[in-house]
């Protein structure tokens, strides 16, 4: 009888941590995306740098002596909107653009960007309005990493971006088979590395192999200068590298923003050598894998 009684309150602790669980599911950002949140708003705001975008959530309450008459809810939803929109705000603000520096820096910098990056986010769509029991509205608000954020940003990053030191000179070597790669995966897991909007890919000199300087402008304000993924067999898939992207692992990260990631100098060497004009890193053909 005793055993029963044990086996009966094991399976009812068992369905209510089970649906204690469900809880906490995120069914609308994939496992295999990499996402980042931003502590200072909780699960209010983050960085989908997979999706490429950028979401916050405001939450507004009707004014107390409104409570009960019919403009209380459209009254809530404005000021919902405009705490998402101000929440939004803070988010962009701590986009890493680089191992060294965030939007913010651009934003403190320049009374232009500030008005620029301030028109961007009051633009931002609209994806979802809750409407609770309590009278309080939740808003979701979201903007692309890419387009109007990166023509502001992208442009500045590549001007502050140091010349790349000239190319040593070294003897022709004996002519091998073309091989063309359609783009480049970086497996960046177990290096500590993080995502920018402006990553920077070197040899174990030093010597930049990937970064502003390769790229072409358009498309990285287009497309964003890499993508991001969780996993590698999807990272190699994703249509961004198209059909033969050559993989390299990363031997490790540096800079203030762990963004700069190392590869080895046999990889570089290999890269460099496959396509003479490099044209897949000039579009941005680049997926980088983080942990």
């Amino acid at each position: 009888m005793r055993s029963k009684r044990i086996m009966a309150v094991a399976i009812i602790a068992g369905i209510f941590l089970l649906f204690a669980g469900t809880g906490f599911c995120q069914d609308t950002v994939s496992m295999s995306e990499w996402t980042q949140l931003i502590e200072k708003f909780g699960d209010k705001g983050l960085i989908n740098w997979s999706g490429g975008y950028i979401e916050a959530v405001g939450i507004g309450a009707p004014p107390e002596r409104y409570i009960g008459k019919p403009n209380a809810r459209p009254m809530a939803l404005r000021a919902a909107k405009v705490d998402a929109y101000r929440n939004l705000l803070e988010v962009t603000k701590g986009v890493r653009v680089d191992s060294q520096t965030t939007v913010k820096d651009f934003v403190t910098e320049s009374d232009v960007i500030n008005t620029q990056i301030d028109g961007i986010v009051k633009g931002a769509q609209v994806m979802k309005q809750d409407y609770m029991s309590d009278g309080t509205v939740e808003v979701t608000v979201r903007m692309p990493l890419g387009g109007s954020l990166s023509q502001v940003i992208i442009p500045k990053a590549i001007e502050k971006a140091p010349p790349a030191p000239p190319a040593p000179v070294v003897a022709p070597a004996a002519p091998a088979p073309a091989v063309v790669f359609t783009g480049l995966v970086v497996d960046a897991r177990g290096i500590q590395a993080r995502p920018a909007m402006s990553p920077k890919i070197v040899d174990e000199n030093g010597k930049e192999l990937y970064g502003s300087m390769q790229v072409d402008r358009e498309y990285a304000i287009q497309q964003g200068m890499s993508g991001y993924a969780r996993d590698l067999t999807a990272a190699q898939s994703n249509p961004r590298v198209t059909a033969n992207p050559v993989t390299v692992k990363g031997v490790k990260s540096e800079g203030p923003g762990r963004c700069d990631i190392v590869i080895s100098n046999a990889d570089a060497d290999k890269i460099r050598a496959a396509a003479e004009d490099q044209s897949f890193m000039k579009k941005c053909r680049v997926m980088i894998v983080l942990d």
